[in-house]
């Protein structure tokens, strides 16, 4: 691998962009996997300076593969503000799409290619847990609970047809991005899935569900917390009752395919 492949077709120029924190257990199966499932689009592993060597392993997949690339930041400050800083990566560079994938091995890069797939006719597409067709692997009943009531709680306070609001497999045209006005985005972690998608929404761009296999991480540790879960609930009741005064017109939501 090394050489650049023209970009996606239908798509153009395509970016994945995986957020790292001491996730070295895990980062290089990851990156190896999306280049074998999606050879014609590059990688951007950004990497919250890891104590683990994370952004090391990086910089060696980088160093062999000139697909992959490293975005050191100088610490932790969330999954948020990772991707927004790829997301400005990608725009500096001319990129025409940005994947969001998680570096824990959950989102099976394999289903990176029907999600691509879907975004020929969309503007944002979300590989969704809870849409038919779609499988939630080794997950603990806790979380089972906890993402069900999450994402019925947004679908009711945000009048937003998504059933997958919280997913954070995604794909982001970057003329869709330039319309959500991201410079308004102030959530990390959980909720910041649910700001994009209610952006997104009210952007009145095209969303488009496609069903993906989601597996628990087998190796490292989850960065959930019930801070987190705090967070998020306390975003969506304030964005609930802000979007309930009167707004513009907003357009439909579909499931691909």
């Amino acid at each position: 691998m090394g050489q650049a492949v023209a970009g996606q077709p239908g798509v153009g120029r395509v970016l994945v962009v995986i957020p790292t924190y001491n996730e070295a257990d895990n980062v290089a199966d990851v990156v190896a996997r999306v280049r074998r499932a999606a050879p014609a689009v590059d990688v951007l592993v950004a990497d919250d300076n890891s104590p683990d060597g994370t952004g090391v392993l990086a910089d060696a997949m980088a160093a062999t593969d000139g697909q992959v690339h490293v975005l050191h930041r100088p610490g932790k400050e969330g999954l948020g503000a990772a991707y927004l800083a790829g997301f400005g990566w990608a725009r500096q560079r001319g990129y025409d799409a940005v994947v969001e994938m998680d570096a824990d091995g959950s989102h099976a890069p394999e289903d990176l290619p029907a999600l691509l797939a879907a975004a020929r006719d969309a503007d944002v597409v979300i590989g969704s847990r809870w849409v038919g067709g779609a499988r939630v692997v080794n997950w603990p009943w806790r979380r089972l609970v906890l993402s069900r009531c999450g994402n019925l709680y947004a679908r009711l306070a945000l009048g937003m047809p998504v059933s997958d609001a919280t997913g954070g497999f995604r794909v982001y045209r970057l003329s869709a991005l330039r319309a959500m006005r991201l410079e308004s985005v102030c959530s990390q972690g959980y909720s910041f899935q649910v700001e994009l998608s209610r952006l997104a929404y009210r952007a009145g761009v095209r969303i488009v569900e496609v069903p993906i296999t989601f597996v628990e991480r087998e190796r490292g540790a989850s960065k959930m917390s019930p801070l987190i879960v705090a967070e998020a609930l306390w975003r969506i009741t304030t964005w609930g009752l802000r979007d309930r005064r009167p707004g513009r017109r907003r357009r439909g939501h579909d499931r691909w395919p």
